[in-house]
């Protein structure tokens, strides 16, 4: 049952239908199979049980299969004997659930059918083609490959076929041969005697006289030499674990197809599914044999039922003659939306057209119709309408429904098809400019470079013409007063000192020109934000607001309020109800102190719906939460990974911004601060003109340095060759002084 777990995981299937036989190996089975497909995140979504034996009439199986193909899930898993199971394919065929777009999956039965010598006939053949089945691995061998030869020379009759099982009774009969002679060598004796546990039950059931049976007295010592067994049979290694279970069982993934079936693949314990035989995994370190098999492929290439490669769905929706009911919130408020249209009762809005649009690119017709939820005077409870779908009240729900932890845990939700967190909204108050006012249309970063500039205008032009000019010659003190002089008097061009070298002139001349478009572009920006109106909130975030006491608003039916109360930790008699985007501009204009609110805290759509036509308020701070809207449906429908992925498709198109403009306003409200910046000037503007001047400078002072060193260095070298003598002390002085 695991490789048929791991099979179900590997095509992506979420359900099954188990058909099997009501008897103890059948329920046994099915019992393992369902949890080792929970382990997968899969389940069985019903359990179909036959009568066992000749109780199972060709009625009870057409019955159970008419009410089968009524349901969602075409995955079957069949889990019988040979007969019964080949009288279920034989009436499956006839009812036409065979082929194209069902799935049939056979446990290690089918085997019995088709894993012998001798060929199955076409008509049986033709029942079961595209199924998947288990058949026990048995490697090649040259022992197998003489056994089959004897045995063929041997049979007389045509149906005396050895299949896989054969060949493991086989390989039973020697090793409990094997087990007896070392049970003789080690001093057992074969002996047996009355065991008191059937005199027991003899006198409840007289009939089978059980009392005259006898137990095996060696019993435990040849059960030991059986379970230490360790050689190699006809079908592979023969070894038991633990659990007394045969180590590393293994099998051929067959699919029938024309008059044989053909093998996609194996699996065992050890490596799971692979296209490769288990034994050649077995000789390989997990980490490489895994990495094969990722190489490889897991499996080969089946053909399925309606002789197609292309893959099952693997569900259907359910043909009980009813659409699917879809949940749909009737609004009172922010009815772009979701709501009902004025003259019908035709559903609209932004998320309707999204569902819409999505529904149009699943490749297959999904039938449905809109139930309002809701009376359309109050906004509905989403909690509510999500627990619906979860109680299979609504087949699925859709609308602004956010997507939140308590509701994932009951339902599936598509991919979020629209960002939503929750924002806190306040009411902001105009004011005139402050005191520094000044200071605002630099940031900090571009005053530092502007600062770093002068002090450096300053120092290269002293150092290109403290010797040419008298004017920054004299005491150190003055030559100091005279560098920082020079620097703040070239920003209002009142400098009165003269450049004397070319140099000097040509970098003051550079920066002055800087200077101009610095001082044209401070002017401009402190005129834009001495005029314009700032704008600010004595809620400065949600730490503020959760500190101040104050009144705090939300939208009836929003999962804000639980958030406030669980996650933020604010009293719930705080809390305020607020119908309408009426409400919400009322309450806030009153404030806290007048009977109104503080700020409300909403999700982020609505309330960028509210602000593109109320410019008086504002988003304080970022978002609380990061979440989105999604479509809900009932945990474990398929339909929800169909509707992600056409919901993607909708945005990689450009559908879904289409969709978007349609219905909602673009805001043309400027959030808090963006004004302020959007007038600040930053030094990334200026880069390019602070990098030409910093260039300039190292220039100028490059060739003051070369100049210097040709005339005071180079010449008095030469001097020095022609009139030996002390030379550098002269020009040294020369340069310090």
């Amino acid at each position: 049952m695991s490789a048929i777990a791991e099979l179900v995981d590997h095509y992506g299937w979420d359900q099954v239908i188990a058909i099997y036989i009501d008897d103890e190996s059948g329920r046994n089975g099915i019992q393992i199979l369902g949890d080792k497909l929970e382990e997968r995140r899969c389940k069985i979504s019903y359990k179909a049980a036959l009568p066992p034996g000749p109780r199972c009439t060709k009625n009870d199986i057409t019955d159970l299969l008419v009410k089968l193909v009524m349901m969602e899930s075409r995955v079957f898993v069949l889990h019988a004997n040979p007969e019964n199971g080949m009288a279920i394919f034989s009436i499956a065929n006839s009812l036409g659930i065979t082929g194209n777009g069902f799935v049939w999956i056979a446990t290690d039965w089918l085997t019995s059918v088709l894993d012998t010598d001798r060929p199955t006939t076409t008509m049986h053949m033709d029942m079961i083609q595209g199924v998947v089945g288990l058949c026990l691995h048995i490697p090649e061998s040259g022992r197998r490959t003489a056994l089959l030869s004897r045995w063929n020379r041997l049979a007389k009759e045509e149906h005396a076929g050895l299949n896989s099982y054969a060949l493991y009774a086989y390989d039973s009969v020697w090793t409990i041969a094997r087990a007896v002679e070392e049970f003789l060598k080690s001093g057992g004796v074969i002996s047996f005697s009355k065991d008191s546990k059937f005199e027991q039950v003899a006198g409840v059931s007289s009939k089978l006289h059980l009392e005259s049976m006898s137990v095996f007295d060696g019993g435990n010592l040849l059960l030991n030499k059986i379970l230490k067994t360790d050689a190699l049979g006809l079908t592979g290694p023969i070894r038991f674990d633990s659990d007394r279970q045969l180590v590393r069982p293994a099998y051929d993934i067959i699919n029938v197809v024309g008059t044989g079936y053909r093998k996609v693949g194996y699996w065992s314990n050890h490596s799971g599914l692979s296209v490769e035989p288990p034994e050649k995994l077995y000789s390989t370190p997990f980490v490489h044999s895994v990495t094969k098999r990722r190489k490889s492929g897991r499996l080969k290439t089946v053909i399925w039922p309606g002789e197609t490669t292309i893959q099952p769905r693997g569900w259907v929706f359910p043909q009980k003659g009813r659409q699917m009911r879809i949940g749909i919130p009737y609004r009172a408020t922010y009815q772009e939306f979701v709501s009902k249209s004025s003259d019908s009762d035709t559903m609209i809005g932004f998320c309707v057209d999204v569902f819409v649009a999505s529904v149009s690119l699943l490749p297959y017709a999904v039938p449905y119709h809109f139930v309002p939820f809701g009376d359309g005077r109050r906004n509905p409870n989403y909690n509510k309408l999500v627990s619906m779908v979860a109680l299979g009240e609504f087949d699925a729900a859709i609308g602004d429904i956010t997507i939140v932890t308590n509701r994932t845990k009951i339902v599936d939700f598509t991919q979020p098809f629209m960002e939503s967190g929750l924002v806190i909204l306040a009411a902001v108050k105009k004011h005139d400019t402050n005191t520094w006012a000044f200071l605002l249309p630099f940031t900090p970063s571009m005053w530092l470079a502007t600062a770093g500039s002068l002090l450096v205008i300053g120092i290269v032009v002293w150092i290109l013409e403290h010797r040419l000019n008298d004017d920054f010659r004299g005491p150190f003190r003055k030559q100091v007063a005279t560098i920082f002089w020079f620097s703040l008097s070239t920003l209002f061009f009142t400098q009165r000192e003269k450049m004397v070298g070319p140099l000097g002139r040509l970098v003051v001349l550079l920066w002055l020109f800087i200077v101009l478009i610095i001082q044209s572009s401070y002017t401009a920006s402190l005129t834009s934000i001495l005029t314009v109106t700032q704008l600010s909130s004595e809620i400065k975030d949600v730490e503020s607001l959760i500190r101040s006491g104050d009144p705090i608003g939300f939208q009836v039916g929003s999962f804000a309020e639980n958030y406030m109360v669980d996650q933020l930790g604010i009293s719930r008699s705080r809390l305020r109800t607020l119908d309408t985007p009426h409400d919400y501009a009322n309450a806030l204009d009153l404030g806290a102190r007048n009977g109104g609110v503080a700020a409300i805290i909403d999700e982020r759509s609505y309330v960028d719906d509210f602000l593109s036509t109320n410019c008086n308020f504002q988003i304080i701070g970022s978002e609380l939460t990061k979440s989105g809207w999604g479509f809900a449906f009932p945990r474990d429908s398929p339909l929800a990974i169909d509707m992600s992925t056409a919901i993607l498709e909708l945005s990689e198109n450009g559908e879904l911004q289409r969709i978007h403009n349609k219905w909602l306003t673009v805001s043309h409200c400027t959030p808090i601060g963006d004004e302020l910046k959007s007038d600040q000037l930053h030094l990334s503007s200026f880069c390019g003109l602070f990098f030409i001047f910093g260039v300039a400078c190292a220039l100028a002072l490059l060739l003051m340095f070369c100049r210097f060193y040709r005339k005071y260095f180079f010449l008095a070298n030469a001097q020095n060759i022609n009139h030996p003598g002390p030379s550098l002390e002269l020009p040294t002085q020369q340069v310090i002084a």
